[in-house]
């Protein structure tokens, strides 16, 4: 099952990919290509040394690398909207064993709409999640070294939700969409999964849980003022299968404020509440100045 969602994304940006080529080549015949295309890459550094300092301190270097990327196609009635988020972060101090991530995550969202009125569109949603590398729990030994445990990896966990819906969408920069039959599967490596204790919700033994529930999630941009931009993405979920009252929360702001044509500095700001996962809110906040490539 793994393999048929890895495949499945896979498709699916080779289908955006091939569908530009053609556009492309047809620019001469037309004159508005029904593609518009859009990104953003980030890299933020850090590096701290203290010699004899007395106030205290830990040598420290740090990095994170960002990419949002947005694919759009509309033409006629249809339009197809697609966002690609990915980050990494890591931080190594001098007193560490090892390098640790300070961040790590990957995310597809996929939405193709078929108009109905002005600003409503029948939909297709489609969104991924994931990371890229392994996580650890780290503790110490007898001994007082520092020790880890891998905990999670790449698709483990690995979240997938479609659905069919309504879509209301006034432009790119807000939109939202509803749906009350959305499909959630939750993948897991099953080599994780712990006797009588559920992994991400996915029972001892297995890799894979269904959910069946409603789904809305929604996308604003706007500039506050003159090089500052808030960008928010929400999704909420109620499994109707099991305690629909314990909706699942999915929140991101990223905040650019543009220093000039390379340098912004940059606030990411995450929180996420999923009961199968932790019994509490997951907080992911990252800071800095970073070197920015738009494309």
């Amino acid at each position: 099952m793994i393999k048929k969602i890895t495949l499945l994304c896979s498709a699916l940006c080779v289908m955006s990919l091939n569908a530009q080529n053609e556009d492309s080549s047809n620019v001469a015949n037309d004159t508005i290509s029904p593609w518009t295309t859009k990104g953003n890459a980030s890299f933020l550094f850090n590096q701290s040394t203290f010699d004899n300092w007395l106030a205290g301190g830990e040598n420290n270097i740090s990095g994170n690398a960002g990419l949002n990327y947005d694919f759009n196609y509309k033409k006629g009635d249809w339009s197809w909207d697609n966002k690609f988020i990915a980050s990494y972060g890591i931080v190594k101090t001098k007193t560490s064993s090892f390098a640790k991530k300070t961040d790590d995550r990957m995310e597809v969202n996929s939405v193709l709409g078929k108009k109905v009125t002005e600003r409503w569109y029948y939909s297709a949603f489609l969104n991924f999640k994931t990371q890229f590398t392994k996580g650890y729990v780290y503790s110490k030994d007898e001994n007082g070294a520092e020790i880890r445990d891998e905990y999670t990896n790449f698709l483990s966990p690995g979240y997938l939700l479609v659905d069919p819906g309504m879509m209301y969408k006034k432009d790119d920069n807000f939109k939202f969409n509803l749906s009350p039959a959305t499909s959630k599967f939750t993948f897991v490596d099953k080599n994780f999964t712990l006797p009588e204790e559920a992994y991400f919700g996915v029972e001892e033994g297995k890799s894979m849980r269904y959910e069946l529930g409603f789904n809305a999630s929604a996308y604003y941009k706007l500039d506050i003022i003159a090089n500052v931009t808030f960008e928010n993405i929400v999704n909420l979920y109620s499994n109707y299968l099991e305690d629909p009252q314990n909706v699942d929360l999915d929140y991101q702001l990223n905040i650019v404020m543009k220093i000039n044509r390379y340098l912004t500095t940059n606030l990411s700001f995450q929180t996420v509440y999923d009961d199968n996962a932790y019994k509490g809110f997951q907080l992911r906040q990252v800071f800095g100045v970073a070197a920015n490539y738009g494309f």
